[in-house]
């Protein structure tokens, strides 16, 4: 939320349009990202006839399978009821960042009552870009995995991720290099014949250059809302791999990475079919160049940052 919330406000403030988070302020419209515990101040808005626009991401339901934890489970469950009340009584226009996120709400909670849209999040694409500084290595393939956690509840695609590159050792020299948060006790547990390296929390900054020094990417998360790191990876040029699960589908197209059938129930947290990705994604090794070129094709056309914001100036200023 904190890296869209930066990248719309800097839109915004190129289109000359000035930006409050102060709710007592003059404005035209708001936009909730996500959620907000403050549904009296909400309320007060909607009551002067500023238009609510909420953003939606997916539904926190890992917990609801796996344990993660009391304090997790219960603000995950805190959280949805939040984002289901703002939905429900409060917003005048909702945006889904996927289908995928809107088939879901949908499916769980109904249609919402006011008007809705998908837009799909987008990228500064002169900052994620494919040319500048890299140091992909020339002995070895290196799958990156580059997600915000991969702590505890969240870390079944690690493991996954780690298998997939093991099978594929077998024709490929492969590492794994992790970037974002893996607690010890999954670091621990984790035992391969792959070199894996964790990075912990990377700068946004160094994201770019990381991406670039990187031969494919594999989504970890299990239905992903609509993963910035999969838009981000692509707008460097590099190449997406994982299960069809998810918003996935969505971005990677089959010319700009690999994306096949899950094999099992996602949603149970089942094992994925990681035969069958491993099979497959030996072409994005082996026609690199190819699939770099499409896959900063693929980000050009669709997720640049002017397009997210021009989308979103529509649905909260125009009738």
């Amino acid at each position: 939320m904190a890296s869209f919330r930066l990248k719309f406000e800097q839109g915004l403030q190129a289109r000359g349009i000035d930006v409050t988070h102060d709710l007592d302020d003059k404005f035209d419209a708001a936009l909730v990202i996500a959620g907000t515990r403050f549904l009296l101040d909400l309320n007060r808005v909607r009551r002067r006839g500023i238009r609510v626009v909420q953003r939606l991401d997916g539904i926190n339901w890992v917990q609801r399978v796996k344990w993660s934890g009391i304090r997790y489970s219960v603000r995950a469950e805190y959280g949805n009821v939040i984002l289901a009340t703002i939905r429900k009584r409060f917003a005048d226009r909702v945006i889904y960042q996927s289908r995928f996120i809107r088939r879901w709400w949908e499916d769980w909670y109904g249609v919402a009552n006011a008007p809705a849209n998908v837009i799909i999040n987008g990228v500064d694409l002169n900052a994620y870009t494919h040319e500048g500084d890299q140091d992909r290595p020339t002995d070895i393939y290196r799958m990156l995995l580059l997600e915000g956690s991969l702590a505890r509840g969240l870390n079944s695609g690690l493991f996954h991720a780690v298998s997939v590159a093991e099978i594929m050792s077998a024709k490929y020299p492969m590492e794994v290099v992790v970037a974002g948060t893996v607690d010890e006790s999954t670091q621990r547990k984790l035992q391969s014949n792959v070199p894996v390296k964790f990075l912990g929390t990377v700068p946004r900054a160094d994201i770019p250059k990381l991406a670039r020094s990187s031969h494919l990417m594999y989504c970890a998360e299990v239905n992903p809302p609509c993963p910035n790191s999969v838009i981000e990876a692509l707008a460097c040029g590099l190449p997406v791999i994982g299960f069809d699960s998810g918003s996935l589908k969505e971005l990677v197209t089959d010319d700009a990475g690999c994306i096949v059938p899950y094999g099992a129930d996602p949603w149970k947290l089942e094992t994925p079919d990681v035969n069958a990705l491993a099979a497959s994604a030996g072409e994005v090794l082996e026609k690199q160049s190819q699939f770099r070129v499409a896959a900063r094709r693929r980000a050009e056309s669709e997720f640049g940052l002017d397009k997210m914001v021009d989308s979103y100036l529509k649905v909260l200023l125009e009738d």
